[in-house]
Formats: C-alpha cells, sequence, structure tokens
C-alpha cells in the first residue's frame, strides 16, 4: 500500500526544505541593502551637497521613508550621520593643520560656517577653532589609526560640555 501521506517517500519528504522568506521579509532584505547603499554614499560623497531628497531619490524611495527606516537600522537619521561623516573628517583634517576652520569646513561639504561650528561643537565638546589649537597636542605621537579611534565624535550631543578659555 502507498504512505499515508501520499506518494511522497519519507525520504523525499526529509529533503524538501521549507520555505522560510515571505514576500514582506524579502521586501525587508532588499530594504537594508538600499540603506547599505545610502550610507555607503554618504562614506563616498559625504563632501558633495547631500540631502536626503537626493539620497532617497538615488534608491528609489520617499524621502520620509528613507529617513524613517534609516533612523530604525543605523540610530540616527541620515542627515546626522551626514554631519558625523563631516565632522569625523574636519577632525582630521583640523588635527593635519595647514588649513583654517572656514576652509576645513568647506574642504568637507558644509557651506555654512556658523551649522558646521555648532554641529562640530555638539559632536566633539568644543568648538572647532579650539580643537584645532589643542589638537596637535593630544594625538603628538600616535599612530594615525589611534588617533581616529580616540578623536572619533560622539553621536546624539553626547559631548560633553567645556569651558572655552
Amino acid at each position: 500500500m502507498g504512505s499515508p501521506r501520499g506518494s511522497v517517500s519519507a525520504a523525499a519528504r526529509r529533503t524538501i526544505l521549507p520555505v522560510t522568506s515571505s514576500p514582506a521579509s524579502e521586501q525587508h532584505l532588499r530594504d537594508l541593502a538600499r540603506l547599505r547603499r545610502v550610507r555607503d554614499r554618504i562614506d563616498r560623497e559625504y563632501a558633495q551637497p547631500l540631502d536626503v531628497e537626493a539620497l532617497a531619490r538615488g534608491v528609489h524611495m520617499s524621502a520620509g521613508h528613507l529617513s524613517r527606516e534609516f533612523r530604525l537600522a543605523y540610530g540616527e537619521s541620515p542627515y546626522s550621520y551626514l554631519m558625523t561623516r563631516r565632522i569625523e573628517r574636519a577632525m582630521a583634517l583640523l588635527r593635519r593643520g595647514g588649513l583654517s576652520v572656514t576652509e576645513v569646513c568647506f574642504a568637507v561639504g558644509c557651506s555654512s560656517l556658523g551649522t558646521f561650528s555648532t554641529r562640530f561643537t555638539e559632536l566633539v565638546g568644543m568648538p572647532p577653532s579650539i580643537y584645532r589649537r589643542d589638537a596637535a597636542h593630544t594625538t603628538a605621537g600616535m599612530p594615525s589609526c589611534v588617533a581616529k579611534q580616540v578623536t572619533r565624535p560622539i553621536r546624539n550631543r553626547e559631548a560633553p560640555a567645556t569651558s572655552c578659555d
């Protein structure tokens, strides 16, 4: 007689894998891949004029959807991530010396010195002019890879305020 489950043998039933992906999880994976592309683009093109609308168009999402999903995936908005990348690069340029704060501001893609200084102070805990003055002393003798980790800005306005003499 045949098996109780029809004509499929027991060995065949063990080799058939259950389908674990649903259309919703496939869409989530596609969204994550698009978010990684946005983050990679910000990392590459931080010095270019980027806005959330342009980033969203590049991955065929609305600006609102991109902002919500990016925040869920990475804990901050695309704009905040972009500004953090710019401030990280500005810190490196200020440590190296040779450029004024204004030149650094424009070199990292910021178009407003006031916004740059405010965001820099929020993330680093001191204005860029003070950082420029003191940075060479704090990282003297450190390999650049260590200096980058030690001086990495703190996100989400967590930097303690320091007094400016």
